[in-house]
């Protein structure tokens, strides 16, 4: 008797630990979605609904905090790849990658950040490198090799094309979230080996004041208009 409380308490305590850990990385994950790597350790705990003395107990700095989401936040642009890889037709493999990739983006800030190499610490660099570098090139080669691609593409301008449109998710991801797809559709168009008769783009164009407005700086509370 003496003994199994302790045992009891030890098990009871791992539990609510464990319980912790998940509340904060659940946190943690919607947060750098909805607001990229700025947010705090403060915050993540307080979105958590736990204490910051048991948040810096579970992770001694956000940069730990960072590490454990990240194999989460990367196994979906990873299988986006594969999905690619396993398409039978490489021009709609490669396609459909890009768009795959651009939507996880565009929900998860975090995740745009990696890809964009923005605030990457050495293990997300070496993901990128590493992981998705291979997939990239194997995903341009099939698609080379089937005629449908223009044979002076690489992988590494399929890194540029989704950092290039990033910048474009970033200013309209509020008002006009789909944006993005207008210009990846016009890129596609310039990476065929035939173009051929120009796509329909999915989205139209901004008017001239729906742009100024994208363009300009961001309104925060309590600020006047000019």
């Amino acid at each position: 008797m003496t003994e199994s409380a302790p045992a009891g308490s030890q098990r009871a305590l791992r539990r609510d630990a464990a319980r912790n850990r998940e509340r904060l990385l659940a946190a943690a994950r919607q947060l750098f979605a909805d607001h990229g790597f700025d947010v705090t350790l403060d915050e993540v705990a307080h979105r958590a609904g736990v204490g910051v003395g048991t948040a810096y107990r579970r992770f001694a700095n956000k940069g730990e905090l960072l590490d454990a989401l990240f194999s989460e936040q990367t196994a979906e642009m990873a299988a986006a790849a594969d999905t690619a890889l396993t398409d039978p037709d490489p021009w709609h493999g490669l396609v459909t990658y890009l768009e795959m990739s651009l939507a996880l983006q565009l929900r998860d800030k975090g995740l745009a950040q990696i890809v964009s190499g923005d605030r990457v610490g050495v293990e997300q660099h070496d993901w990128n490198r590493q992981v998705m570098a291979p997939k990239n090139r194997a995903i341009v080669a099939r698609a080379r090799d089937a005629g449908v691609l223009r044979d002076d593409v690489t992988g590494t301008d399929l890194t540029f094309v989704q950092v290039g449109l990033n910048a474009i998710l970033a200013r309209s991801r509020g008002a006009h979230p789909d944006l993005y797809r207008r210009y990846l559709h016009l890129l596609l168009d310039g990476l065929r080996a035939e173009p051929g008769t120009p796509t329909p783009l999915p989205v139209a164009a901004l008017t001239s004041d729906e742009t100024h407005a994208v363009m300009g700086p961001p309104i925060t509370p309590g600020t006047a208009r000019g």
